[in-house]
């Protein structure tokens, strides 16, 4: 069997309950409204740096309990003690980084928020960027956001192209969803 060239072809090959199958055919690509939601896709992917999307998505449930359903504003007063239970929850991933940031980034999204109206606004208001761009904007304003883990984010958000290749019967589904990257420029 030949290696799958796209997530596209990987996930054709999987049940429909499978979790990758799941999140390609419902989440992956689609935009994301609610910020809360958009925050919740950055910890994702920023847990997701060194490891396999696997992990992350067998684990989804759990980082939604241990994070409070991705409550921007209950994770950014998180104190020491939160930051001792989430580095003791076998669940998560347990990397003191990620979870400083996921702390110190709804910190960030807060303030976005009063700025700008919501992170989404605010995600909006930068568009449209090339990925480089996105990545020196995210890497300036968020904790751990590398070049992967901001076109993965943006990507998976409806801002950049690529989630799906055109003959994957979930893009037209995304396309119809008017993702951002639809839009050439501002």
């Amino acid at each position: 069997m030949d290696k799958p060239t796209s997530y596209c072809q990987f996930v054709e090959r999987l049940e429909h309950n499978n979790p990758h199958r799941q999140y390609h055919d419902s989440a992956y690509g689609f935009p994301i409204d609610d910020d809360n939601a958009l925050f919740e896709r950055l910890v994702l992917e920023i847990n997701q740096a060194g490891l396999s999307w696997t992990t992350i998505l067998n684990k989804m449930e759990n980082f939604r309990r241990a994070y409070h359903h991705f409550n921007i504003a209950t994770v950014a007063a998180y104190g020491d003690e939160d930051r001792v239970r989430l580095l003791s929850d076998a669940g998560i991933i347990r990397n003191r980084l990620k979870v400083n940031a996921a702390i110190e980034n709804a910190q960030t999204i807060l303030k976005l928020q009063a700025e700008a109206g919501s992170f989404k606004c605010w995600l909006d208001g930068h568009h449209p960027k090339t990925r480089a761009e996105w990545t020196t904007l995210f890497k300036k304003t968020f904790k751990f956001t590398g070049g992967e883990i901001v076109n993965e984010f943006l990507m998976s958000t409806g801002y950049l192209p690529g989630s799906h290749v055109e003959g994957c019967l979930i893009y037209k589904k995304v396309v119809e969803c008017k993702p951002k990257w639809l839009e050439k420029s501002k």
